[in-house]
């Protein structure tokens, strides 16, 4: 079988392994400037450590922070004035382009009056998606398909049926209904993937777009053991998972002795890109935010500790209702007695000069967002060449329809199958 054409089809495993140990060393090396959450840490031992750098970002507008945010090449280039080893940023984090041309990803593209119930950033994703995997020279699985929008972009290219397996029984029944109402061949099966007893259809293409953490993970693992003859993956929330310390899937990688072993939190920095947000989305992240460093102020004078103390996720009806409520939520949440009365007006004030402070030295810390994802990705890859496939690994679609744009294609080039593992 041969790979679509692309800038570079193949990195071989020892150059995989070579980028990953390279991303690796200078994670561990860094640490310092990206574990640290500046949300949780109101100053990061390096901001005390560089001072004139601190002093940069403080002097940055909102819009100036916005944009750098956006730009992280251009942001690294002008930390690097103090850290020098941001100067390679460039070319660490640099990936051949699987983009399709505008006119092919049109072409795999659903049309928009038959992409029902199918979100636009979505159809685009998917679109392009299909045009960076085109030629298809087996029938597809489509893993954690929801209702199949990218089963039903894939079908007009796809030499035999498509089969979707998705866990949720009201979208199989959606997606089963769209397939049907367009003639598409497309066949949406009620399975959680993770199960033990799971068995995968022989001579089958697995593609997932977007499936998250252990989900992506698991078509990786028992796609390869099942020796599927392609896998195409675009993988997303890395942190998704049951491992409180993560270990890298390779063998070559997990032996390494200077490993890095993140944590969940940790990785959930990889995912922290907003740059496809609506406005408005923004501006209610910008509004709970303020509200949570507000709070997080006041509970830490109340309480004479100098800690972050854990809030859950709140009830969208509390964005109505304003900052004292948010604060008294907040404090039931923790058994916390608020006193009578509270100046909620200085805590909110408080959480403003907080914010602009988190954004500035977050700043920083977003400079390791991609680095870390590619250290999980590259680490993917070269699990997919010990398993006996030729692996290309690349962009599919610009930054801005969507930060989660990595291509991970891989075609089984070894005739003996992998040892098979046991799933408890």
């Amino acid at each position: 079988m041969t790979l679509p054409p692309a800038a570079s089809l193949h990195h071989g495993a020892e150059s995989f392994y070579q980028r990953w140990q390279q991303l690796n060393d200078w994670l561990v090396q860094h640490r310092d400037f990206w574990q640290p959450a500046p949300f949780m840490t109101p100053e990061p031992a390096w901001a005390k450590a560089y001072p004139q750098l601190t002093a940069m970002l403080a002097e940055l507008t909102d819009a100036e922070c916005q944009h750098l945010d956006d730009a992280p090449i251009e942001l690294a280039a002008r930390v690097s004035r103090w850290l020098p080893s941001l100067e390679a940023y460039a070319d660490l984090v640099q990936l051949p382009e699987l983009l399709p041309s505008a006119e092919k990803a049109l072409e795999a593209t659903l049309p928009e009056i038959r992409a029902t119930d199918m979100p636009g950033r979505k159809r685009l994703q998917s679109g392009a998606f299909a045009a960076a995997l085109t030629p298809l020279e087996h029938s597809a699985l489509d893993w954690c398909c929801g209702k199949g929008h990218l089963s039903r972009t894939l079908a007009p290219f796809c030499p035999g049926e498509i089969q979707g397996l998705e866990w949720n029984p009201e979208l199989v029944r959606d997606g089963n209904r769209l397939a049907e109402h367009f003639g598409d061949r497309v066949s949406i099966g009620c399975q959680d993937v993770m199960a033990a007893e799971l068995a995968l259809p022989g001579n089958h293409h697995g593609v997932a777009l977007h499936a998250c953490g252990d989900l992506h993970r698991q078509l990786l693992k028992r796609g390869s053991e099942a020796g599927l003859p392609r896998l195409s993956i675009s993988p997303c929330c890395y942190h998704l998972t049951d491992q409180t310390i993560y270990r890298p899937l390779s063998r070559r990688a997990s032996g390494y002795q200077k490993a890095l072993q993140p944590g969940r939190n940790d990785l959930r920095l990889a995912v922290q890109e907003t740059v496809t947000a609506p406005a408005r989305v923004r501006e209610q992240t910008r509004r709970i935010s303020q509200w949570r460093l507000g709070f997080d102020g006041l509970q830490r004078f109340l309480r004479g500790h100098d800690e972050y103390l854990p809030v859950p996720s709140h009830p969208a009806r509390l964005l109505n209702e304003g900052f004292p409520a948010f604060c008294h939520w907040a404090a039931a949440k923790k058994h916390l007695e608020l006193p009578d009365p509270v100046d909620f007006d200085f805590w909110l004030s408080f959480g403003e000069r907080r914010l602009a402070e988190v954004r500035r030295h977050e700043l920083v810390r977003h400079l390791f967002r991609r680095p870390l994802e590619l250290w999980m990705v590259f680490d993917y890859a070269i699990y997919l060449e010990e398993q006996g496939y030729r692996v290309r690994l690349g962009q599919f679609c610009d930054r801005a329809l969507t930060p989660r744009n990595l291509l991970l294609d891989a075609v089984r080039v070894s005739d003996t199958l992998p040892v098979q593992h046991s799933h408890p």
